[in-house]
Parts: C-alpha cells; structure tokens; sequence
C-alpha cells in the first residue's frame, strides 16, 4: 500500500513534535503494510511552506527509518489566492514527488462557486488536483454533488482512510460511503498526524472498503491508484461518477 498524504515529518506543522514520534509513526505504517509513505506538509497562512528545508527534513527521517517505508514530499496544499498564484509559477515546489499530481484542501469555512473554475484552471496548466477529505469539510458534507460535477471535469478524490471505520464519526463516515457508492473516491490515505488521535495505516479502511465494492476496488485505492500518483502515471481506477442518487 502507498499514503500519499501524512504528516509525518516533525515540528513544521501540527503533526509530530519529534523525531521519535516521526519515526514511531513511520514504523506502525510500515507494520501495517505501507511500504510508501508521501509526507504532506502544510502549505498555508499559518505554516510556511519551505520545499528545500522539507526535503532535507525527508531526507532525515529517511536515513532514521531505513529502507522501508520510502518517505517522499508531497504538500497538504490550501487553496487561498497566494498559494494559487505561486503554484502557477512554481507547481513542482508543492507537488507529489514533483509529479503533476497536487493534493488541495479547500477551507472549512467557504467553498465558493468559483473554486470549481479555479480547480480547472489547475488542470489547465497540466496539473491534477487531488481534493483531500471532502467528507469531512462542513459544506461540501452538504453539498457533495458538488464534488460529482469537479470529479466529472477530472478532479481526483482522496477520502481519509480513518472515515471509513467510523474514526471521524458516523456523519463522516456517512459522507464517505456515499462518495464510494457514487463512484467519486480514488485514493484512501491515512492524513495521520500523531501516533494516538489520528494514527497511520490504510488497512482497516481497504478491508471496510472492500466489503462495499469489492477487493479490487479497495486495493485500486490503496495500492494502483497512489502508486500511479507517486509515478507521475494516470490512474488505472477512475469510473465515471454516478450523479444520480
């Protein structure tokens, strides 16, 4: 399995706050089966975003835990105007392993009608948006046929894998399923944080996932599809979303 957003790398944002806990957490994903682990830092008004002093943070934690599980740089991207107008300059400074693939975070507190233009616009530069967690963001939880129409213009969806065993709450939770059952998940990943509150791993989640759609679903989420993201390739999984429903 490959996670391709976690903060893992200590004391840049709210994640671990030393390399004990970094490399603990390094350590329960590896027991869990994740060989690939991208670590997503912050990007936004609170936590500056230093691709350089990451990568050699990276490059650290890497030499702590050894081979396995290799540890990439990716970026927890808050879409706000300067980041925005930064990414169209500088895309690889905030992608996935310098891929075209970027993770995007939309605020809690106002998704307004033009983030759909401004998600296109990022395609448009050859980019491709991976929106994190909208079954967790407030609005889109009661608006997630937006997320269908984004999906349908080639948004790529990442759910938190922690959703689907009820983690996150039962209204969370909720919110997952029906993005699954309208074929508008792509990627599970762990967005762990600490190794008590919100912990790595993807395989309770693959294994609930697959109670709902099948084996070969759950590992495309887990396994094909990340493992494309971190490669630069399509992904093997996208269906069509079901807008019905």
């Amino acid at each position: 399995m490959i996670d391709i957003h976690s903060h893992i790398l200590p004391d840049v944002d709210d994640g671990p706050k030393s390399w004990e806990v970094a490399f603990e957490m390094c350590r329960l994903s590896a027991e869990d089966g994740v060989e690939h682990i991208v670590a997503t830092p912050h990007a936004n008004d609170r936590y500056p975003y230093d691709r350089e002093y990451l990568n050699g943070a990276r490059a650290h934690l890497q030499t702590l835990v050894g081979d396995s599980p290799k540890v990439g740089l990716g970026c927890d991207f808050h879409l706000s105007y300067d980041n925005f107008e930064d990414v169209l300059v500088r895309p690889t400074r905030y992608t996935i392993e310098g891929t075209k693939y970027l993770l995007v975070e939309l605020s809690n507190y106002s998704v307004p009608p033009q983030i759909g233009d401004h998600l296109v616009r990022l395609a448009d530069t050859g980019l491709v948006p991976i929106l994190t967690h909208p079954e967790r963001n407030p609005i889109l939880q009661k608006s997630p046929k937006r997320v269908l129409e984004w999906v349908e213009k080639g948004l790529v969806v990442q759910v938190t894998a922690a959703a689907f065993t009820g983690a996150w709450g039962d209204s969370i939770r909720r919110g997952a399923l029906w993005l699954l059952e309208h074929d508008a998940v792509h990627v599970l990943a762990s967005d762990a944080h600490d190794t008590q509150h919100r912990v790595p791993g993807l395989s309770a989640a693959r294994d609930a996932v697959a109670k709902v759609c099948g084996v070969d679903v759950a590992l495309a989420l887990v396994d094909g599809n990340p493992r494309a993201v971190v490669n630069g390739q399509p992904l093997p999984y996208f269906p069509k979303p079901v807008m019905k429903g």
